[in-house]
């Protein structure tokens, strides 16, 4: 079994729309592609890794079935949301978490020491995920962001607002859904509240609360390497305007100019946690200020190119064949 040179590999969760449109993409663009799932790794993939003095680098197969791609002819790896490696239902409980470990590393190592162009490497993915050190970074940008409380401490949330002097925001830390017995999956959604709500549950647990910044509009900002894709989101529904992802069906999309000092900041921003891709959320005040919110270093951009069709898709597999350059 043969593998074909110049191979990008996109490591994703199975039901991953965006990737979807990447790797057809590539497809289209005569790239060579191999998708798979961490999940399916060591039950459904095997790795074949060999490192010694006289090579350089790792060298060796990784395989999933028919599908094959040799290490050392990879080129780029477009490395987004995977899943946990699923093991065999007869290793002991008390060896899983053991195994998974060693499976982890295993293959995300190996992967990792590869010279490839990535989006992005997981060593960076984790270094720029969560919203506060974002905020921190954006501000140094020069990026406006809005007022921002951490923490567990009801007297100093409740002293907070009261200096704030209107509504407030409350919204998670960290990306983490719920899992509530005989329910789907839930990811909370930001919620508005006003400072008299603020009650002994704030001292459970870290919570994040933001000044309420008035909208104009929303607007999605997807950078795929120096190419930006800014597009306003109108929302038509109370929970909305609150936060857009909590009713997809009040939206309507339209693609908007970006300032350019909003621009250079987001390039700095972007070369301060050196990635090459970023969605971005940003709110636009009625006198036309923007405001950042967040970047998803792997946020999810199908929706947005299918409303305006924009060259999103195309773009990833433009920067990712950039390595054959």
């Amino acid at each position: 079994m043969t593998a074909p040179r110049n191979q990008v590999l996109v490591v994703t969760e199975a039901l991953d729309p965006s990737a979807d449109l990447v790797v057809q993409a590539l497809v289209d663009q005569g790239a060579a592609v191999m998708r798979f799932d961490l999940a399916d790794f060591p039950r459904r993939i095997t790795l074949s890794a060999e490192h010694d003095a006289e090579a350089s680098g790792w060298h060796g197969e990784l395989a999933a079935g028919i599908r094959a791609a040799r290490l050392e002819e990879v080129r780029a790896v477009y490395y987004r949301r995977p899943g946990l490696p699923g093991l065999e239902p007869q290793i002991p409980a008390a060896y899983r978490a053991w195994a998974r470990a060693q499976a982890v590393v295993g293959m995300v190592q190996v992967l990792s020491s590869l010279p490839v162009v990535w989006m992005h490497h997981p060593d960076v993915y984790r270094s720029c995920a969560h919203k506060p050190g974002q905020l921190a970074a954006a501000t140094a940008a020069g990026l406006s962001v809005p007022r921002t409380l951490i923490t567990n401490d009801l007297a100093h949330a409740r002293r907070w607002a009261i200096g704030i002097g209107g509504p407030l925001v409350c919204k998670p830390v960290a990306s983490a859904s719920i899992t509530l017995p005989g329910r789907p999956l839930m990811i909370l959604p930001t919620r508005r509240l006003e400072p008299d709500e603020l009650d002994e549950s704030i001292e459970l647990t870290a919570h994040l609360l933001q000044e309420w910044v008035p909208k104009a509009y929303e607007v999605r900002l997807t950078v795929v390497g120096d190419q930006m894709f800014p597009v306003a989101i109108h929302a038509r529904s109370a929970a909305a305007r609150v936060d857009w992802r909590s009713d997809y069906d009040a939206l309507d999309y339209e693609p908007v100019a970006l300032p350019d000092g909003v621009a250079d900041s987001v390039r700095r921003f972007m070369a301060g946690y050196r990635i090459n891709y970023g969605a971005f959320d940003f709110a636009v005040t009625p006198g036309g200020r923007w405001v950042f919110f967040e970047c998803n270093p792997a946020g999810q951009w199908q929706f947005i190119a299918a409303a305006t069709n924009l060259p999103i898709a195309e773009a990833h597999a433009s920067l990712l064949q950039g390595a054959f350059a």
